[in-house]
């Protein structure tokens, strides 16, 4: 199963494009599963030690499918279930099985996720709290700048060159999932923030430089832990309550926009969405306010009824 599992994720990078982070999740899913399978002895093992796919039923799948409820929220169970889904339907059309053994098994019913999203007064606080005197300070603050500006994911942020970035049009050019480019807009702050860090660093907007945007202190590309690191740590400084993660600045960012009435359409384009059901998640989240301000302030509203029978 080994062998099949790195050929699905070759087949996943080379011929349909998925991004570095789609393969890491596919092999992960896939390997728990393998590794599930060999230690509860649920296939007789050959003697090469490795699960025979071949062999896999649909109640294998469901018996890894309730051990993984003990411990693993709704949500994960159906992406695991869709990456085997995923997996084995490549085996069949390689010819190496000749049926799904999960194509019968039912998707979880994942839990309703409202987003977290951040107030502005408690952005703002977010995106001063870098220190600005030093080369660490800047590059900070000009990440929190562009995941705000741009709602861009964090595994697109650490992606972007420097020649992705034109400071003089307020541009960046991103390189989103399956490997689809767009062009995403970034305002005064955040341009303002990436040129002083480019002025700390000797470098220029639009050089044509193919070197990463963000590194770390060894010079290497800045990884999404790393983000993520940076991200709960200024929430920490900045004594927020909530977890915060560079996800919630994307939120926040789409959040923002609804409330200040943009369009729907628009919001999908700029975060890269395929699907506008995908961006409509964001419309609870603003209704929800909507109905707090609405509560709070119409005199026929529930709250001041019972107070002004």
């Amino acid at each position: 199963m080994r062998d099949q599992i790195d050929q699905f994720i070759k087949y996943l990078a080379l011929e349909k494009g998925a991004s570095e982070h789609t393969c890491r999740s596919y092999l992960n899913d896939l390997s728990h599963l393998a590794g599930f399978i060999s230690a509860c002895g649920l296939l007789p093992k050959p003697e090469t030690g490795e699960v025979d796919v071949s062999r896999l039923d649909r109640d294998i799948i469901r018996i890894y499918l309730r051990a993984l409820f003990r411990s693993n929220k709704r949500s994960s169970i159906a992406r695991k279930l869709a990456s085997i889904r995923s997996f084995f339907q490549y085996l069949v059309r390689e010819g190496i099985i000749s049926r799904n053994p999960a194509k019968g098994v039912a998707t979880p019913k994942t839990e309703k996720y409202i987003p977290s999203t951040l107030t502005i007064d408690e952005m703002f606080r977010m995106l001063n709290a870098p220190d600005k005197s030093n080369p660490i300070g800047l590059r900070d603050r000009a990440i929190l700048e562009l995941l705000y500006s741009s709602g861009i994911r964090v595994g697109e942020l650490t992606q972007l060159n420097c020649d992705d970035v034109d400071l003089e049009l307020g541009i960046i050019k991103v390189l989103g999932k399956g490997r689809k480019e767009r062009i995403v807009p970034i305002g005064s702050k955040a341009i303002e923030a990436v040129r002083d860090y480019f002025r700390r660093r000797g470098l220029s907007s639009g050089n044509g430089r193919q070197c990463p945007l963000f590194i770390n202190t060894r010079g290497g590309r800045l990884t999404d832990r790393s983000v993520r690191r940076m991200v709960e740590k200024y929430g920490k400084k900045c004594g927020l309550v909530k977890s915060i993660s560079p996800h919630a600045f994307r939120h926040t960012f789409a959040t923002h926009l609804l409330d200040a009435g943009a369009n729907l359409r628009d919001i999908q384009e700029l975060l890269g969405h395929v699907s506008l059901s995908t961006t409509q998640k964001y419309t609870h989240v603003s209704i929800d306010g909507l109905m707090e301000v609405y509560d709070r302030a119409h005199p026929r509203s529930w709250r001041n009824t019972k107070r002004n029978p």
